[in-house]
């Protein structure tokens, strides 16, 4: 047990840290964390906006440290399991990602709804949505097309759906909330020119979760056995520290998922968090 924050970055003993602070104190604590020597297992949004994302992983290159964004359901088979049906071309060429993570947090007070603490829907469940779409269009949006925000007060969003375009002509949608008429919807849609895949609940597969896959061939169902996504990262983490296999939400990747968000915020006219 620590007395501060500052006692747990000077125990020799300690080789990595977790950083599940308010997403505003990401990018001081991961960096002071960093350069104590430790690797660095922070909450999503890595981040409050891009710049610090940058901030952070030149910190990280700077020290030889590890840094990870903790999109847990990455690590879960589920997603290698996605991935590997879109790669077959099951479903044809990709032509349209839908992802939504809608769940209620009526609670005004909350951190999530702060904007000194870089809250908004888009930044704690939203996250997860624009990673799933750049994930499973495989590449990084070339343009927001459109974006519609609630607020839930002033320059901090309750809900948040954006259009986005991706190379080859891929056209995402991301819908996420934290109080909305969309009360719990989280979910993944790739429409291809030979089929589609559906899934429901990609976040927490350990959970319950459905894969459903349909083409001319017909359509099946699909259940993806695992342990908790969370054990499944931290199993990731352990042997990437240990000189393992690099992490798909490692420190770079973070950053393109903030200049998304942030790309999506500036559309729908709000104020990139943190500026």
């Amino acid at each position: 047990m620590h007395s501060s924050y500052e006692a747990l970055l000077g125990d020799p003993e300690i080789d990595a840290v977790y950083n599940p602070l308010p997403n505003s104190l990401h990018c001081e604590w991961t960096i002071r964390a960093l350069e104590a020597g430790k690797h660095v297992l922070c909450e999503k949004p890595l981040a409050s906006n891009a710049g610090e994302a940058e901030r952070m992983a030149a910190a990280a290159d700077a020290a030889g440290r590890v840094l990870v964004e903790a999109f847990h359901y990455r690590y879960h088979p589920l997603a290698a399991r996605m991935r590997e049906i879109l790669d077959a071309g099951e479903i044809g060429e990709v032509r349209r990602v839908e992802t939504a993570v809608c769940f209620p947090l009526p609670l005004p007070g909350d951190i999530r709804y702060r904007w000194d603490l870089a809250g908004g829907a888009l930044m704690d469940a939203g996250c997860y949505a624009v990673n799933m779409a750049r994930f499973l269009a495989g590449g990084e949006p070339e343009e927001v097309t459109a974006a519609r925000a609630r607020l839930a007060s002033p320059k901090v969003d309750r809900y948040m759906q954006a259009d986005l375009r991706f190379p080859g002509g891929i056209d995402a949608r991301i819908t996420t909330s934290l109080f909305s008429a969309v009360l719990l919807k989280v979910s993944a849609r790739v429409i291809g020119d030979a089929g589609e895949l559906r899934v429901l609940n990609p976040l927490a597969p350990h959970v319950f979760h459905r894969l459903r896959v349909r083409t001319n061939a017909g359509r099946r169902s699909e259940r993806v056995p695992g342990d908790a996504s969370y054990t499944h990262q931290l199993r990731a983490f352990i042997a990437h520290v240990n000189g393992g296999p690099p992490m798909p939400t490692d420190a770079h990747a973070g950053i393109a998922n903030m200049r998304a968000i942030d790309a999506i915020y500036q559309r729908a006219g709000l104020p990139v968090r943190g500026t």
